[in-house]
């Protein structure tokens, strides 16, 4: 609704002199866009997962949760959360129910580990609808799938800024994006994908019992759980990085860089 509000806002300043008539086509034109989702499912079998954590501990209980109660899962895991889940699944399972997201996107890390899980064929997988005709074109003409649950563990701003001496570029470097991205698609579509921002071993038993209850599957009332609380962790993280940033000075912040 922001970004709705704002688009109208810059349509109607630069745009000051044109009749109101001209504005109105605009705005219908920008509601039309948004396309009411009608027909959902209770549960939804869980085949595709997206694990992406900073922290490990507990995977251990996730990963043999998942493949007892989905025996079809495939996970698709980068980096560092990659090597863990191999390692944990040995090489025969891993073969079978693991794969890098380097290599089902097509494309490779950034230097750095930048850019691992930004990509449009991702989050095609968090946003189409099952109902949506259009949208199951969308995953064969990209040869995507439609990713079912994502666990998602954000950088440890909050525990990086608690060391008094911590700089601003060091405390940059640990602002998360491709985590809440990823974590807002999947929340918006509760619809059909469950999300997990609470990477705890108490949230992935809590899981795993869901999906013993439910045979392998999410079901709605737990996904519109999952979708308040994804909110909740985001508004949280976001609010310790302004609540850090709008302290700093600029005059000391400079001091850091060699300003060419």
């Amino acid at each position: 609704m922001t970004i709705y509000l704002n688009f109208i806002k810059i349509i109607r300043i630069l745009n000051s002199h044109l009749p109101i008539k001209y504005l109105t086509v605009l705005t219908l034109k920008t509601r039309s866009m948004i396309r009411p989702v009608t027909d959902i499912d209770d549960l939804v079998p869980v085949k595709n997962v997206v694990i992406s954590v900073f922290n490990k501990t507990g995977l251990d209980v996730l990963i043999l949760g998942l493949l007892e109660n989905c025996p079809d899962v495939m996970i698709y895991a980068s980096g560092g959360t990659y090597s863990f889940i191999k390692q944990l699944m040995g090489a025969t399972e891993a073969e079978n129910h693991l794969m890098e997201v380097s290599e089902y996107t097509g494309v490779p890390e950034t230097a750095g580990g930048l850019v691992k899980t930004l990509h449009h064929k991702l989050f095609l997988g968090y946003l189409t609808e099952t109902y949506c005709e259009l949208h199951q074109q969308d995953l064969a003409r990209e040869d995507a799938v439609p990713i079912d649950l994502l666990i998602g563990g954000l950088y440890p701003f909050a525990d990086v800024i608690k060391d008094p001496n911590v700089n601003i570029e060091i405390a940059r470097g640990n602002i998360d994006v491709g985590g809440p991205s990823a974590l807002r698609a999947v929340a918006k579509n509760w619809h059909r994908v469950m999300s997990m921002a609470t990477p705890y071993k108490e949230s992935y038993e809590a899981l795993v019992r869901h999906l013993e209850e439910n045979k392998g599957c999410t079901n709605l009332e737990t996904r519109f759980r999952a979708w308040k609380n994804t909110f909740d962790v985001l508004k949280t993280y976001d609010g310790q990085i302004y609540n850090w940033l709008k302290t700093a000075d600029f005059e000391e912040v400079k001091k850091i860089y060699t300003i060419h």
